[in-house]
């Protein structure tokens, strides 16, 4: 891969009360593009998604050997601030899961939490991360209401905006669209289109349709191996492992 790396994994394994989940992965995701990460339940996407912020630090009994580099720097390093890492690396989750709060105060919370209190300032990250996440429009008339009346999809347009708004370089999302209907899935899509022009965005999805769609780069697992890691258009039209055609083509999985 000749483009330039944000995050690189190397020989990373991950055990979950002994349970090797990921063997040996090595891969890097480039900056500024969408990497998709593909493969049937179970096989480790979100788990290797979650290693990239160490979400998977709060889960009892895990363990990790290997490395996993952000901007060079080694992410499980003593020096590393955990807190600082999750600003750099925001995290969609599957469900939509906004807080009982106001739309103003759901995107105000991650600048207020790391020290921000002017007014003006607050009000123009609220905006400016509305915008970048196509929401500004719809909602701007009613950022006191509460986030829990938005739709499904403007709730998850919200979460990304929350995610935005402390300024990450990478946006890790995880099925964002397997809750939503085509309309709002579309919105999801074009938005990941837009984002990566300032973030970098790695995306979980067992939609083969809309991995093909929205990244760049793809990479198959199966049962906690990285198959095969590449250009989506090559992955999708001449994969060159046997186990990535048979999946792709729906032979099994």
């Amino acid at each position: 891969m000749s483009e330039s790396a944000i995050i690189t994994t190397n020989n990373l394994n991950l055990w979950y009360n002994g349970k090797h989940a990921l063997e040996s992965v090595s891969m890097k995701m480039p900056k500024n593009r969408v990497t998709a990460l593909i493969g049937p339940s179970g096989c480790g996407k979100s788990t290797l998604l979650r290693c990239f912020n160490r979400l998977n630090d709060l889960i009892d009994h895990v363990k990790i050997t290997g490395e996993i580099t952000l901007d060079d720097e080694n992410i499980h390093a003593p020096s590393t601030d955990v807190v600082t890492l999750r600003k750099k690396v925001g995290m969609v989750f599957q469900k939509p899961n906004p807080f009982p709060k106001t739309i103003y105060d759901n995107i105000a919370y991650g600048p207020r939490v790391h020290g921000i209190r002017d007014k003006c300032e607050l009000d123009r990250i609220v905006e400016q991360s509305l915008r970048h996440a196509a929401l500004w429009d719809e909602v701007k008339d009613r950022l006191n209401d509460s986030a829990l009346g938005l739709s499904g999809g403007q709730q998850q347009r919200l979460c990304i905006a929350r995610t935005l708004a402390v300024e990450p370089e990478v946006i890790l999302m995880d099925e964002p669209c397997s809750a939503l209907d085509p309309i709002a899935t579309a919105k999801i899509e074009n938005l990941i289109e837009m984002l990566k022009a300032d973030y970098t965005v790695i995306i979980v999805t067992h939609n083969m349709q809309q991995a093909a769609r929205v990244s760049d780069y793809t990479g198959f697992m199966y049962l906690g191996k990285l198959i095969e890691c590449g250009k989506t258009k090559q992955i999708f039209e001449h994969p060159a492992e046997e186990l990535t055609e048979n999946y792709i083509t729906g032979r099994f999985g």
